[in-house]
């Protein structure tokens, strides 16, 4: 581990320094030794470690972490406990890491060498490194000894800039006490103070299950020199999370390696707790409390909106929707940053107008409660000057979301006008399990409300269902197998079967039915460019529904406007005009 410049970089230490959060979670303490942390602690080093630690007395099922189950840990100085082997890397690398199993609340360069501004200065004098050796032990400023690995100074007993552990049945707590860092700071000018809490799992662990908890109390460096810093901040900052060791599985805390880590560990919480992290380990996964609550997945449109995930990739927010094909409802669908874009939403002649596909003006006429905007479209005279905030359009001269007026099968939600199954992706902890999206206490944990028993998926199940087998698509209730489209009402376009609201299947129109702007037909009938019939039939680029609907057209189109002919009375006038108008409709469309 060469480290160039020492002699230079020890007079930073001389320096005024910035410093980010201080005083936020309490530490535990009362474990007794000097600092109350422990009687175990490690000697004045720097990149070194403690022993082997058994941890079978206290963990008689070891800890299963990942894919393996461990019995023995490593208290490492730079910040981490290691499984595998003593780690001595001060500049944390990104993780995975193959063959290092760790769990690190603040991997970052700890130096635990205390040194004064007078030794740091003679440091630079070669004539008395022994001044340096003295007070810096057991490896002096001019950075002679670093490099090797190994098993640090037995315990000093520091009264601060220390690491300390204590252990017990069922737990082990680890403190870094207000340390340091590279290369020989002062930790009275900056500190950082920090605790690993791994506990055995509660009633609802099994063997191996353990919870771990990180606790900050001061942060006010974030890399030493060698790692690029100055002054304690810049180049490559600290990383806090678990790493697998196999290359694959991690969890790394948002912000690892990146400036301004130090003030989010020490000011945030995933508990809302400032300075207080805790995260389950089941079955050897990383679980989190937050797990399934709503967040900003940092995407754009509807792919915006999120559920909190915490798992290999690490702690993320994950959309709760993709991309889709854009339609016209005043929604970003495909997640471009751009709203009703495609000039193809509406069919024929119709345009996309705030989330409503609207008719051209037919020479400046419109539907009984429309009016001609500027734009020579017809819109709802109730909708006129009305200005909706994104992602909704105006109904009835009233501003509606996306998901009004939608009821979603059952188990499903809706989100962004699309109804959705949020917990076909959302992974709980053992102590919970996913409700509408959010993970919530197993029955086993929280009872069942009258009338209803705990199931074996952590679900309350009324009485009167218990035993009934319902087949897809549906759901039990009273002791009946119910349709999940029972009352569902699905988005424009769609339709509710087997549970799910898919697309409505195109209408196949009778073959003797001419295509749109055929003119005249044998039957008497006509067809119209906006996909209406003479007889009040929808053609076959029409609607599903009779009024004019976000995404739809309207059946009434010129057929209103233009009346039947009455009973017994002569086509013939009707039909010439009728003719007329498909004349003048082809010339405008030229």
């Amino acid at each position: 581990m060469a480290r160039s410049g020492l002699a230079l970089l020890c007079l930073l230490a001389l320096l005024g320094s910035p410093t980010t959060a201080l005083a936020q979670a309490s530490l535990l303490s009362g474990f007794g030794g000097t600092a109350g942390y422990g009687t175990s602690c490690l000697g004045k080093n720097d990149d070194q470690s403690s022993p082997l630690i058994d941890l079978s007395p206290y963990f008689p099922a070891g800890l299963q972490f990942f894919d393996r189950t461990h019995t023995s840990v490593y208290v490492n100085t730079n910040g981490n406990v290691s499984f595998s082997g003593a780690v001595g890397t001060f500049t944390p690398n990104p993780f995975p890491v193959a063959d290092q199993p760790m769990i690190a609340p603040y991997w970052a360069d700890v130096d635990l060498r205390q040194a004064s501004e007078t030794c740091e200065t003679l440091c630079l004098i070669p004539a008395l490194p022994s001044t340096c050796t003295e007070i810096c032990t057991p490896l002096g400023c001019d950075g002679s000894g670093d490099g090797a690995t190994g098993t640090a100074p037995a315990c000093h007993n520091p009264a601060d800039n220390g690491v300390w552990w204590t252990l017990e049945a069922g737990r082990m707590v680890v403190t870094w006490d207000r340390v340091g860092y590279y290369q020989c700071h002062d930790p009275a000018a900056q500190r950082m103070s920090f605790q690993l809490v791994l506990t055995t799992a509660p009633t609802c662990g099994g063997p191996g299950d353990f919870d771990v908890e990180f606790r900050y109390n001061r942060c006010e460096w974030e890399a030493g020199d060698a790692s690029g810093g100055t002054n304690g901040f810049g180049g490559t900052a600290a990383q806090a999370g678990f790493d697998a060791g196999n290359s694959v599985d991690f969890v790394a805390i948002d912000g690892s390696r990146v400036a301004g880590i130090a003030s989010a560990l020490c000011t945030g919480s995933n508990v809302g707790e400032a300075g207080i992290w805790r995260y389950q380990i089941r079955s050897g996964v990383v679980l989190c409390p937050e797990a399934g609550t709503p967040c900003d997945s940092g995407e754009l449109g509807v792919c915006a909106g999120g559920r909190m995930q915490c798992a290999a990739a690490g702690i993320s927010c994950v959309a709760e929707l993709m991309p889709s094909a854009e339609t016209c409802d005043a929604l970003d669908n495909d997640c471009d940053g751009s709203v009703d874009e495609d000039p193809d939403l509406c069919a024929g002649a119709a345009v996309c107008d705030r989330g409503v596909c609207v008719e051209a003006c037919f020479e400046g006429g419109c539907n009984p409660g429309e009016l001609c905007n500027a734009s020579g479209s017809c819109i709802e005279a109730a909708c006129e000057g009305v200005v909706c905030a994104a992602g909704e359009r105006c109904s009835g001269g009233a501003c509606v979301g996306a998901c009004d007026g939608i009821t979603c099968p059952a188990s499903q939600i809706c989100r962004a006008g699309r109804c959705v199954d949020l917990c076909a992706t959302l992974t709980c902890d053992e102590c919970t399990v996913c409700v509408d999206g959010s993970c919530e206490p197993r029955c086993e944990y929280a009872a069942c409300a009258a009338g209803a028993v705990c199931q074996a998926d952590g679900l309350c199940l009324e009485n009167a269902c218990v035993g009934v087998s319902c087949g897809a698509g549906t759901h039990c209730e009273a002791g009946s197998c119910v349709d999940d489209c029972l009352g569902a009402t699905c988005a424009a376009g769609e339709i509710c079967e087997a549970g799910a609201c898919v697309p409505m299947p195109a209408v196949v129109m009778d073959a003797g039915v001419p295509p749109v702007d055929a003119g005249p037909v044998s039957d008497g009938s006509v067809s119209f460019p906006d996909g209406s019939a003479g007889d009040g039939s929808i053609a076959a680029d029409g609607g599903d529904d009779a009024g004019r609907i976000p995404g739809g057209r309207s059946d009434a189109g010129c057929a209103c406007r233009l009346g039947a002919a009455s009973g017994g009375g002569d086509p013939a006038p009707l039909l010439g005009f009728l003719g007329l108008f498909g004349l003048v409709w082809r010339r405008r469309r030229r």
